[in-house]
């Protein structure tokens, strides 16, 4: 028996390894890592601590071994022969499998204006500390790309002192994934904060010393940013005959076009019931993807049901989603002391819910709509609008239903 391999040390990756042995599964396991470091969370990249990139391990050394997980660092896998169940190692080496998980992630958008290699990747530890290092008080830093990472990372620059320019090539910024709501209220704060807005532009050139727009206007700049999104790493797959789109195909189960390979974390995309495949970019949704896939590798057949859910910190404002909000979605906005929730209707039903507020003030609140959500309630939109209503109340009862 060859075991289990999986490629990608990230959250999901690192989560489906040790989720085996919870499974109970006895045969080997072996973790390929590419980066030279032990398997660590990517959210606190961004959110460093007194001006430190924060390296949060998943795991040490000794949990791999108590496990009994064969982790394999600073090495990839550079080819896949789904025929022969074998995965080609960079270093040369040949692993054989009996089921294989793919949860390769997803790789930054390259710029491809003339300079392009002068702006900084953001994706992992290396990155986060070479712009951090350069970000001090007075420096003008350019970020390319309006979305959460990129407002994330203007927060934080603009608190240690740095000018911050954000260029952002549609008209306004949080466009993709923030509600319209919320993604104005943090447009604003940041312009409050002193941060620059340059929007509907795009990047003619990147020079020694600006961010040249098609506008032909120059953004000064000592350091430049790229943040314009990520792509899903399906070269392996895609080269080994597995189906790929917006991601590595998957069933509901994540289980690939092969029985015997399945996909997990940023790179899958997985099959909806409505028809369709999502990919879930979340540091939540890559846990849970471990864990279904772990159990459907070890003989399971469960299907990965969790609601989508994601966060985003911003100065002392902290943002979070759960569900998928959608335009033609009815919209009932409740007011609270600390910030504001909006929920989300399709049809009657609860299908969506977001909250902005100070730090984490409304995230009870959150968890609670995401039951609700689970538990498929039609609440009444006058009730939903009300500060007083108790949520807790309607979960109670669509329980006991």
């Amino acid at each position: 028996m060859d075991g289990i391999v999986i490629v990608g040390a990230g959250e999901s990756g690192t989560r489906a390894a040790f989720a085996l042995r919870e499974t109970g599964f006895p045969g080997s396991v072996t973790l390929i890592g590419a980066e030279p470091h032990l398997p660590y969370e990517r959210p606190p990249l961004s959110k460093p601590l007194n001006g430190t990139v924060q390296m949060k391990p998943i795991c040490g050394c000794e949990a791999l071994t108590a496990a009994g997980i064969e982790y394999l660092q600073g090495v990839s896998a550079s080819r896949l022969d789904a025929q022969a169940r074998s995965v080609v190692l960079s270093d040369g080496r040949t692993l054989a499998y009996d089921k294989l998980l793919l949860a390769t992630g997803a790789r930054p958008r390259r710029l491809t204006c003339p300079g392009a290699e002068r702006a900084f990747d953001f994706r992992t530890y290396a990155d986060a500390t070479s712009v951090f290092s350069r970000g001090d008080a007075g420096k003008k830093i350019a970020i390319i790309g309006g979305g959460l990472i990129g407002m994330e990372l203007a927060a934080v620059l603009r608190a240690k002192g740095s000018a911050v320019s954000v260029i952002e090539a549609a008209p306004k910024p949080l466009g993709r994934a923030v509600p319209p709501r919320f993604a104005a209220k943090l447009h604003a704060r940041h312009q409050d904060e002193g941060v620059a807005f340059h929007l509907g532009q795009g990047v003619a050139e990147i020079t020694d010393d600006a961010v040249v727009l098609t506008n032909g206007d120059a953004v000064p700049a000592d350091v430049v940013v790229a943040a314009i999104g990520v792509q899903p790493d399906v070269v392996l797959a895609e080269t080994a005959g597995l189906a790929t789109g917006n991601g590595i195909l998957t069933d509901d189960c994540l289980r690939t076009s092969d029985p015997d390979i399945f996909a997990a974390g940023d790179c899958a995309a997985v099959a909806q019931p409505g028809g369709g495949h999502i990919r879930f970019e979340s540091w939540r949704n890559a846990r849970g993807q471990a864990e279904t896939a772990s159990r459907n590798m070890a003989g399971g057949e469960g299907a990965f049901t969790a609601i989508p859910w994601f966060w985003s910190d911003q100065y002392d404002l902290g943002l979070q989603v759960a569900g998928l909000p959608l335009p033609g979605h009815q919209s009932i906005v409740r007011t609270l002391g600390e910030g504001e929730l909006e929920f989300y209707l399709d049809d009657g039903r609860l299908v969506a819910a977001a909250g902005l507020g100070i730090g984490n003030g409304l995230a009870k609140d959150i968890k609670l709509a995401e039951m609700l959500i689970a538990a498929g309630v039609s609440p009444d939109p006058e009730a939903l609008a009300d500060p007083t209503f108790n949520l807790k109340a309607v979960l109670r009862s669509a329980r006991a239903a």
